[in-house]
């Protein structure tokens, strides 16, 4: 049984070649390449050497093999993974932008990743599980997927686990009041939160990223990690606050930089590392996320991270070690 499981959207993303060329323009299109946040989330911590499980629905059709071979290859457990005859695999356009800004569209509530249910859990799957990871994107698309998200996260931290958020704001999805609303459940539950510095301002009002990360701390989180892109991260917690310096790449591709730093940032707790090494990790995981084209290949074994942490002279063996 899984270690870390997260419960979300599958699909696959089909992407603009070129930046500034608009969606509601002929151009050329890449992909498919499997995609989804939960399950970007999943494919990274499982190259990383985790015991991750994956909940979620595709279609029975070519999209669908292509986001669960790749979920499989990398080592997800996908036996609460359901596939539906008569839903399509769900699919995201995206259009890249000169100033590092996206769009979407989004073939997705009437997508068979929308049709997920406690049903396809099969019984016993949450008994080993001590994290949970649940996106907003995945809390604005169905009910039905709302409520198993909640459920999740409601009986790993019964069980004493760690339940952890990324709000993941998709206006394309749900107006940002229903976002706001629908994540409060979990924002209730949560020990962890992933916001990047405007969807901290959206969630807590506060334009000061201090000021926001300390109401969100004060509502029970344990530890908020903002996601500053090209300017690193800081993590809050109660007691103090850590500026974490960012890794120096070229850019090719961000989408799903920030499910990747999850994704390294609960591998790094799992293993019982400090914060500020945790930090580093998920920071490097990051940057190496952006260096390819397509949400998930840049998702990389944790052999390939520490070498990349090494050349950019801040070894992971030393830093747990202490000596940095």
């Amino acid at each position: 049984m899984p270690e870390i499981v997260t419960v979300g959207e599958a699909l696959v993303e089909v992407m603009r070649t070129r930046r500034d060329c608009p969606l509601d323009k002929p151009a050329e299109f890449a992909g498919p390449y499997p995609s989804g946040a939960p399950a970007i989330f999943a494919s990274a911590a499982a190259r990383l050497g985790a015991s991750v499980g994956f909940v979620g629905t595709v279609g029975e059709d070519a999209f669908g093999d292509c986001v669960l071979n790749r979920l499989l290859d990398d080592g997800v457990d996908c036996s609460a993974v359901r596939r539906m005859k008569d839903r399509l695999t769900g699919i995201a356009f995206v259009a890249y932008r000169s100033d590092g800004s996206r769009s979407f569209i989004f073939h997705l509530p009437q997508a068979a990743a929308a049709f997920v249910d406690l049903e396809q859990i099969p019984r016993g799957y949450l008994d080993s599980v001590r994290y949970v990871h649940i996106m907003g994107s995945s809390l604005s698309i169905s009910p039905s997927l709302r409520e198993t998200c909640y459920y999740v996260a409601e009986q790993v931290k019964a069980r004493g686990g760690t339940v952890s958020l990324d709000p993941n704001l998709r206006p394309e999805l749900l107006p940002l009041e229903e976002i706001q609303r629908v994540c409060a459940p979990i924002l209730s539950l949560a020990d962890v939160i992933f916001p990047s510095g405007e969807e901290l301002a959206m969630l807590t009002g506060e334009q000061d990223p201090d000021k926001g990360a300390a109401r969100l701390l004060a509502g029970g989180a344990k530890i908020v990690a903002l996601k500053m892109g090209e300017y690193g991260s800081r993590i809050y917690t109660r007691r103090r606050k850590r500026d974490i310096p960012p890794f120096r790449v070229q850019e090719v591709d961000p989408t799903g930089a920030g499910d990747c730093y999850d994704a390294a940032f609960i591998v790094g707790l799992a293993s019982g590392w400090p914060l500020e090494v945790v930090g580093a990790f998920a920071n490097a995981v990051g940057a190496l996320a952006t260096t390819r084209l397509g949400p998930m290949e840049g998702a990389f074994p944790r052999a390939r991270v520490e070498e990349f942490m090494t050349e950019q002279g801040r070894p992971l063996t030393r830093m747990l070690a202490g000596e940095e």
